[in-house]
């Protein structure tokens, strides 16, 4: 990983051989590391790092299953976690001291952080992947959540209401999230390359749970394990679907039409029962996210709202740097 150093024209990087280098532009337009700091903490491949500047903590994960935070100022270790699997996602929440662990097996853990010790607060999970990355917004109060099962989720975790809202943008893994307070937008990067800027200051709607039935429920045809209707009624059963709108089970007949409903996060085309087509209007078709291609694969991304620049950092162990003035505005 990699952050925009504030106000200066530098670079602070993070690699897998767990050092820490600081890399400051000279005289010639070049970047040269002038900080380089080891990490010995952990066991094997760091995953994230977060400084938390009022309480002078750096956090970190690891693939080594283990969390762990020190003293920025002493370089004392204060505390550790084991997680349930490899860790990548971390955000912290400083005025309640809640730091947010996203794991390879998909899971959020939520904990107290005090000086010297932590408790468990609570877990949840929502991804059919691993969390990849996580992002948190100290002002509306929600995390989002970034997976390899190409999806994003935003947890309403202030509203206490249970609301997660999903948003299907990429084609392959997310692999970071960063987030722009003062224009409400949501920027993805993944693993195909694309930047995906998204508007959240929009009211977004819920994905349905998808509905069980042993029958379309649509034009009531079995679905191919419902043997005695198929008997009953001498037709052969059909395989089952769900329309992304309602979530009802529908056949393939009565879901034969695609469309993007961005509103509920999916900006490409989904499958949608035919009743769902023809309610869907032009406005609700509209839009809600800007598509970028960064001809790398991105493997974190960090944004800063003062200059509107945009920094990613790739598998090709290459930074780029991105002017999103025109995007991000």
């Amino acid at each position: 990983m990699a952050a925009i150093v504030p106000k200066e024209d530098g670079v602070i990087s993070v690699s897998e051989d767990r050092t820490v280098r600081v890399w400051l532009k000279r005289d010639s337009g070049q970047y040269w590391p002038s900080i380089y700091h080891a990490m010995p903490s952990h066991q094997s491949r760091v995953m994230m790092v977060l400084f938390v500047l009022e309480m002078e903590w750096l956090l970190s994960t690891g693939q080594d299953k283990h969390f762990t935070w020190h003293c920025s100022e002493s370089g004392q270790r204060l505390g550790g976690y084991r997680t349930s699997a490899g860790a990548c996602g971390l955000q912290f929440d400083v005025e309640t001291r809640h730091v947010f662990v996203g794991d390879h097996s998909g899971q959020v853990t939520i904990l107290k952080l005090e000086q010297e010790s932590c408790s468990l607060v609570t877990t949840f999970k929502g991804h059919t992947g691993g969390v990849t990355a996580l992002c948190w917004d100290p002002i509306q109060r929600v995390l989002f959540s970034g997976s390899s099962d190409h999806s994003i989720i935003m947890w309403d975790i202030g509203g206490r209401k249970g609301t997660a809202i999903e948003l299907q943008g990429h084609n392959d893994k997310v692999q970071s999230l960063s987030y722009a307070h003062h224009t409400r937008q949501l920027i993805s990067c993944g693993a195909d390359g694309g930047i995906v800027v998204w508007n959240m200051d929009v009211e977004r709607q819920e994905t349905p749970e998808w509905l069980d039935s042993d029958s379309c429920q649509k034009c009531d045809q079995p679905f191919f394990w419902n043997f005695k209707q198929m008997w009953d009624s001498k037709k052969i059963g059909l395989r089952q679907h769900h329309c992304r709108k309602c979530g009802k089970a529908v056949c393939g007949k009565c879901s034969s039409k695609r469309s993007s409903i961005p509103l509920m996060g999916f900006e490409f085309e989904v499958r949608v029962c035919d009743s769902c087509h023809e309610s869907i209007t032009d406005e609700e078709r509209a839009p809600t996210a800007t598509f970028h291609d960064s001809k790398h694969n991105i493997v974190h991304v960090h944004f800063d709202a003062t200059r509107g620049w945009l920094l990613t950092s790739g598998t090709d162990k290459v930074i780029k740097l991105w002017d999103m003035t025109p995007v991000v505005s």
